[in-house]
C-alpha cells in the first residue's frame, strides 16, 4: 500500500513538473507580455513609490502648527524665612501660532497639485518605457519571421540539391554546377546562425525589460507580424494626443500648481498672530502675602503680532508669479513637441506602407513566379545556373526586404502610439 501511495506521490509531481514546463514554454501576446511588464518592471515600481511619497508629503502640508508650552519658576530665594522655594512662583504659559488666509488649504492645496504631477509623470514614464517594450516585443516577432524565412530556403535549397544530385548521378549536370550549388547552402546555413543569435539577443532584452528569469529556451512570444493597410487622418491623431499626451497633462498641471503656489507666497506674506494663555500659582498660599499688593492666582491672555516692515515674502511672490511665465512656456513648448511627435511618426507609418503595398500586392508573388519558372527552366536545360542562383538571390532579398518592411512599420506604429498618448495601432 505504501508503496503504491509513493507511486501516485510521484506520478503526480511528474505530472504537475510536465504541466508547469508547458505553461512555462506558452507563447506570451502582447498583452499578456505587457501585464507581466506593469507588474514586475523595477523601474515602474520605483516611479509608483514616488508617487506614494508625494502623497506622504501631502499629510506634512496640512499639519497644524504646535503649540508650545512652558513652564517657569519664579521669585526663587525671595523670602526671609523658611526654605528657598517658599516664596517662590509657579508660571505655566501656551502659545499657539494662528495661520492666517488658508494657508494651511494652499500647502496642502499645492502638495495634492504635486501628486496629480507625480502621477502623469509615471503615466509619461510608463508611456516610454512600454514603447521599448513594445520596439523590443516586435523585434522578437521579426527576428522569429527571419528565422523562419532563413529556414524555408534552407529547406527548399536542400530540395534543389537532392534533385541536382540525382542530376548529376545521371550525367544532367556538370560537377561544376554541383559543387557551385553545394558551396551556395553555406550562405543559406549562415543566414540560419545570424537569424538564430538575432532572436535570442531580441528574447534576453525583452526578459529584462519584464525582469523574469525564465531560461530564453523555454520563454517565447506570439503576436501577429502583419500590417494594416488603413490609416486614420493626421488631424485625428492631433485630437487624441492633445487629450492623451501624460507629459502634455503635467505640464498643464504645472502652471496650475506654480499658480497656486503664488497665492500660497502671498499668503505667507500675511502676518500671523501668536496668541497666549499663562497662569501663575504661589508655591504656598502664604506665599502672597509678601508681594504688595498681594499676588494670588492668576491668568493672563497675550496677542503677539510680527511687524513685517523689511519681510513681506517679497522674494517668494516675485519668485512664484515668474515660475507661472515659466511654466506657461514649457507648456507651449510641450504642445509643439507633440505635434512635432504626432506628424513624424504619422510620416514614417504612411511611407512604410507606400512601400508594404506593393510588396504584397505584386512583389512577392512575382519573386516566387520567377524563381520557380527559372527552376523549372534550369532542371529541364532551359536556363543557365547563374540564371537560377540569379533568381534564387532575388526571391531570398525580397522576402528579408519584405519582413524587415513589416519590422519597420511596427516600430514606426510603435512611435505613433507614443507619440499619441495610448495604442491607436495594434
Amino acid at each position: 500500500m505504501q508503496r503504491f501511495i509513493r507511486g501516485v506521490s510521484i506520478a503526480l509531481l511528474l505530472i504537475a513538473g510536465i504541466a508547469e514546463r508547458a505553461q512555462a514554454q506558452r507563447p506570451l501576446t502582447w498583452d499578456e507580455v505587457k501585464t507581466r511588464f506593469e507588474a514586475n518592471n523595477p523601474t515602474l515600481r520605483a516611479g509608483q513609490i514616488g508617487i506614494d511619497e508625494s502623497k506622504a508629503s501631502e499629510i506634512t502640508a496640512y499639519l497644524r502648527p504646535n503649540p508650545q508650552a512652558s513652564v517657569t519658576v519664579d521669585q526663587i530665594g525671595n523670602t526671609t524665612r523658611g526654605s528657598a522655594f517658599s516664596g517662590a512662583t509657579l508660571l505655566t504659559a501656551v502659545n499657539y501660532l494662528h495661520e492666517r488666509r488658508h494657508k494651511r488649504e494652499l500647502r496642502l492645496e499645492s502638495a495634492e497639485k504635486a501628486t496629480g504631477i507625480a502621477v502623469s509623470g509615471q503615466a509619461d514614464l510608463e508611456r516610454n518605457l512600454l514603447f521599448t517594450l513594445r520596439s523590443e516585443f516586435v523585434g522578437t516577432l521579426q527576428a522569429k519571421a527571419v528565422l523562419r524565412v532563413a529556414t524555408d530556403n534552407l529547406t527548399y535549397w536542400d530540395q534543389v540539391l537532392k534533385i541536382s544530385r540525382d542530376r548529376y548521378q545521371a550525367g544532367d549536370i556538370a560537377q561544376i554546377d554541383l559543387d557551385r550549388l553545394e558551396l551556395q547552402r553555406v550562405q543559406f546555413e549562415s543566414d540560419v546562425e545570424t537569424a538564430e543569435v538575432s532572436l535570442r539577443t531580441a528574447k534576453i532584452q525583452l526578459l529584462m525589460l519584464l525582469n523574469d528569469r525564465t531560461p530564453i529556451d523555454q520563454f517565447d512570444v506570439l503576436g501577429l507580424f502583419e500590417f494594416n493597410d488603413q490609416l486614420a487622418p493626421l488631424d485625428s491623431f492631433h485630437k487624441i494626443a492633445l487629450d492623451t499626451r501624460p507629459d502634455l497633462k503635467a505640464a498643464l498641471q504645472s502652471v496650475d500648481r506654480a499658480k497656486t503656489d503664488h497665492q500660497l507666497a502671498v499668503a505667507n506674506g500675511s502676518t500671523d498672530p501668536t496668541i497666549n494663555i499663562d497662569a501663575g500659582f504661589p508655591t504656598v498660599s502664604q506665599a502672597y502675602l509678601s508681594y504688595q499688593p498681594p499676588i494670588r492666582e492668576y491668568v493672563g491672555l497675550g496677542f503677539s503680532v510680527p511687524l513685517r516692515i523689511f519681510d513681506r515674502n517679497q522674494g517668494e511672490k516675485l519668485r512664484t508669479q515668474l515660475d507661472i511665465d515659466r511654466n506657461q512656456k514649457l507648456l507651449d513648448a510641450t504642445q509643439a513637441q507633440v505635434f512635432s511627435d504626432v506628424d513624424s511618426a504619422h510620416a514614417m507609418v504612411n511611407s512604410n506602407l507606400v512601400l508594404l503595398r506593393p510588396y504584397k500586392a505584386k512583389y512577392l508573388e512575382q519573386a516566387v513566379r520567377v524563381r520557380e519558372t527559372v527552376r523549372f527552366s534550369y532542371e529541364h536545360g532551359g536556363a543557365a545556373l547563374l540564371d537560377f542562383l540569379s533568381a534564387e538571390k532575388d526571391y531570398r532579398s525580397v522576402q528579408l526586404n519584405y519582413v524587415n518592411l513589416v519590422g519597420s512599420y511596427l516600430i514606426a506604429a510603435s512611435q505613433l502610439n507614443l507619440a499619441v498618448g495610448r495604442e491607436v495601432i495594434q
